[in-house]
Order: structure tokens, then sequence, then C-alpha cells
């Protein structure tokens, strides 16, 4: 073949790979308000620059060859903020983004090298699940199972999902690997499609109660947020990522203090209520500790009794396990263990270290938790956070009750604990104390009472826990900031966190 017909063929190649499916299904996309999945590589990646992998690849049955650029997922090598990922990207205009045997071989290809290079992998989902006829039949259950270790998640590096439309087959499994998700309004997650479903169960049902971002982000546990574009689904990928390594064998990136930060250290007895019956937003006292601008809150709609985020203090990356008087009095409900469990596999698994702020009045008892398995929650949680290697610092602000006491760090599960002199360190609440231990009621006996709450709280103090040498510190509330910094670098150098064991890189991801 001459040189110059070579030549067209690759123009051609080229200009049918990057036509995607087609002006008319890209056209329409448009008119809808959706990305297609170059676009979203450009907002993602700097400049929009990045190494495509398998942009010639095309589906395997002939009869659709002609129809299949890229085979409908593209694989890109870039940088975000100067850092490398791995992305793919799903073509929805290209056979609905179905999983096939070629696409699987560029989806594999993508996860190794990540692996082997020590880069994140950000998926940007939106696919109709499996690719038929392939895998129908006998012959569909051999293309299954190739790659034993496909559904392997070791977390050497950060995953990350974007749910930014139909989301069924791999976007659902990938979402479900992920150590953060964020969904698009509108977009659904779920194991097969609403059409299928109803078939299933012979009875309608809306996409969105099937598998909508209400559902995953306040009653699954599965979605970390939902936006209602995908440049703010792409912003807070990029946002999560910058509290991230780029591989579990590094500690998190220093980043440079904001000016201003620490200024407001004083006041943050302004948001904490002398009254210990009054609530109180915990978010207020997190962002008086932190540096300026650096909190971010994972699954806030999720098990809202414990708020999990990550942060910066001094320039370094933590994590903050914070007790949430706002929701149940911060009582520790099954949803907030199972959030809890999650947000400290991932922290131990990339070397960032763990702060808690503790004001809990214990777990939240009742037959409905028992019947979802409360105790097996409770066991998960203190399970893997014996098993945490990074540095685990402990405030304790106010209440400090029960069992819940170990699993927010009390005792020898932290590193350095300190409390305020407003703690309170004992079994349960001191009223309903010696009601319980004494069978003092205050109607009853109002003097006596009193008395009995006065020793109980006294031997549940702050100094009593530090004469024990069980609290390492006691220190002045508007010190905090301070204290952690001083802690961290103590603890970890001035260079940043640890390398832990990372015994818990293969948890399950979706607890």
């Amino acid at each position: 073949m001459p040189f110059e017909e070579q030549l067209r063929r690759y123009r051609d190649e080229e200009e049918f790979a990057l036509g995607m499916g087609g002006s008319e299904k890209l056209a329409r996309r448009r008119a809808e308000g959706n990305l297609n999945a170059r676009e979203r590589l450009d907002i993602l990646l700097d400049n929009g620059d990045f190494l495509e992998l398998g942009r010639h690849a095309r589906a395997m049955r002939p009869e659709v060859r002609h129809k299949s650029p890229a085979d409908g997922k593209i694989s890109a090598i870039g940088m975000v903020n100067g850092r490398p990922v791995a992305a793919l990207s799903n073509d929805f205009t290209v056979l609905g983004a179905s999983s096939s045997v070629i696409n699987g071989k560029k989806m594999r290809h993508l996860r190794d090298i990540a692996d082997r290079r020590g880069m994140p992998v950000v998926f940007l989902g939106e696919s109709t699940g499996a690719r038929m006829p392939d895998r129908m039949g006998a012959p569909g259950r051999a293309i299954l199972g190739q790659d034993p270790l496909e559904f392997r998640r070791m977390r050497r590096t950060p995953w990350v999902s974007a749910l930014l439309g139909s989301c069924y087959g791999s976007s659902t499994w990938f979402g479900c690997m992920s150590d953060f998700v964020v969904m698009r309004k509108g977009a659904t997650m779920a194991v097969a499609s609403s059409k299928v479903t109803s078939l299933a169960i012979n009875q309608p049902i809306d996409p969105e109660d099937l598998g909508g971002w209400r559902l995953h982000t306040g009653t699954t546990g599965l979605v970390d947020y939902a936006t209602d574009t995908d440049e703010e689904a792409i912003g807070l990928i990029k946002d999560f990522l910058s509290y991230m390594p780029d591989h579990n064998g590094v500690a998190p990136p220093l980043a440079e203090v904001p000016e201003g930060s620490g200024e407001d250290a004083g006041k943050i007895l302004e948001h904490f209520p002398e009254l210990r019956s009054r609530t109180y937003d915990v978010r207020k006292i997190i962002e008086v500790i932190v540096d300026r601008r650096s909190l971010f809150e994972l699954k806030p709609r999720f098990g809202r009794s414990v708020v999990t985020a990550l942060s910066r203090v001094g320039g370094r990356s933590v994590g903050i396990v914070a007790s949430n008087p706002r929701s149940k009095g911060g009582a520790i409900d099954v949803d907030a263990c199972r959030k809890a469990t999650s947000f400290l596999v991932m922290c131990d698994s990339y070397n960032i270290p763990l702060v808690f702020m503790v004001d809990q009045p214990g777990f939240l008892i009742g037959v409905e938790g028992e019947k979802l398995g409360a105790p097996g929650k409770i066991m998960n949680w203190m399970n893997a956070l014996s098993q945490c290697s990074v540095t685990k610092i402990s405030i304790t602000t106010r209440k400090n009750y029960g069992q819940a006491y170990l699993n927010m760090g009390g005792g020898r599960t932290s590193d350095a604990s300190a409390c305020w002199p407003t703690a309170d360190l004992g079994f349960m609440d001191p009223k309903v104390g010696v009601n319980v231990l004494f069978g003092v009621r205050e109607e009853d006996d109002p003097d006596r009472f009193r008395e009995l709450v006065e020793e109980i709280s006294q031997d549940s103090s702050a100094w009593s826990l530090a004469a024990l040498y069980e609290a390492h510190s006691v220190i002045d509330p508007r010190e905090t900031r301070r204290y952690l910094i001083d802690t961290l670098e103590a603890l970890d150098g001035s260079d940043g966190a640890r390398v832990g064991k990372h015994r818990l890189s293969n948890w399950p991801t979706s607890f």
C-alpha cells in the first residue's frame, strides 16, 4: 500500500475514533446539557492533555465493528493539578459504553499501569452494562472471569468514581469499589436498569427509586456527594485527590498553609455551648481548628451522627471522625458505624493520620439497631481501628460514654489523647447513672439526687482521667489547633505522615 494511502487510512481512523458515536448523537447530548466522554476528560485533566491508550480499538464482533470507535471506553493517562492519574471515560454514544471483551482489555491495562506506576484511577461512569449478545449463552460465560483479579481491591492507589448518567454493569461495580464516589443528580446506579428490573419483578419501578442520588447518598451510603452538573462532580474529584498520596507507599503531599489559618482558634468556644444539653454544629468547631477552607466532608447525608472529613492541619492531610450532636444527640447508630469504619480503612490505607473529636452519649440502642446487626457493626469498627497503623489522636470535648469511648479513640486505641476541661467520661449520663446505680430519682429525693450526680460527675472528669494517665493532656479548647500541630509533628516528624502497614488494604469496599 502506497505511503500516501497509508496516511489517508490513518487520518480516516483518527477521524472515526474522535468522532465517537457520530455528530447526531453528540448534538443530542449537547442539547440535553450532557457532556460527552472526551469533554469530561478535558475538564478533569490539566489543559485537557492526555496520552490515550486504545484509541483505535473496536468491537470484537464484525457486525458492530463499524460503529464502535474506541469500543466505547476512552482510556487516558494525564495530570490533575500537576500529579499523574489514570482515567477511564465511558462513551455512552458508542453502544451505550457497554462492557465487552475489547474494552475490558483496555480497562485492565489501564489499571495495571496505574498500579505499577503508582497513580490514582478515575472512572467517569455512564454505561448500560454487559454488551449483548457477547455475554449470552455458554460462549458468553467463557468471556467472564478471564481476569481472576478484576474485582480484587488492595488499595495500592486511590480510586475515584463519578456516576454521570445511567450506570449499570462496570460503572456500578467500580463505583462500589472506589474510595470516593460522586453522582450527578438524575444519574442512576444499580445492578440492572429499571426496565430490566421491572420485567424481573413484574411491577413498574422508577429509576430514581431504584438507584438515584437520594437513595445512595442518604440510605445506602455508597455515594459521597450528589451534584447538579458534570463540572461540579469533576471539581469534587480534584478536591478529593488533593488530600491523597499518589500511592500507598508515600505520605500525602504537604500543602501550603492558607493565610489566616488559625486566626479564629481563640473563638472556638463561641461555637460550643456552655449548657450541656444544648446541641451545636461540630463542623464549625472543626473549621476553627483546621487550615482555612480545607474541610472536605465525606458522606454528609449518611450516618449523620458522626462527621467524617478530610482536612489539613498545618498543611498536613488528616482524617477527622467527629461526633455530631445535631443528629441524634451524637448517639452512634448502625449507619454511622458503617461510615466511620469505611473512613478508618481509607485513611489507614493512604497514610492519613486520624483525629477523633468526641462528644458522644454512646451507641443508639433499640430493637431496630439490633435487627440491623448493631453489635457486629460496632465490632467491625473496633477491628478496623485496632489494625490502623497511622497516627491516631483523640480529643474529648464533652460526653464520652460507654463502649463508644473505645470506638472513638479512647484508652490505648490512640497514640495521643487529650481532653478539654469540659470532658465527661462516665459510663452514661450522670442523671441516668444515679437512677441505674442507686435507684434514686430526682423527684423523690432531689437533694440526695444532686449529691450523687455531683459525685459521679467528679469521678468522670477530665482531671480524673489525666490523673490515671489515661488522658495524656488536658488542654484549653482554644489551644486545640496548636496541640494538633505539635502532636502530629512529634509523632510523625516535620515532613508529613508516617507510611503505615496497610493491614486493612483489602477490607471490603462496600461496607
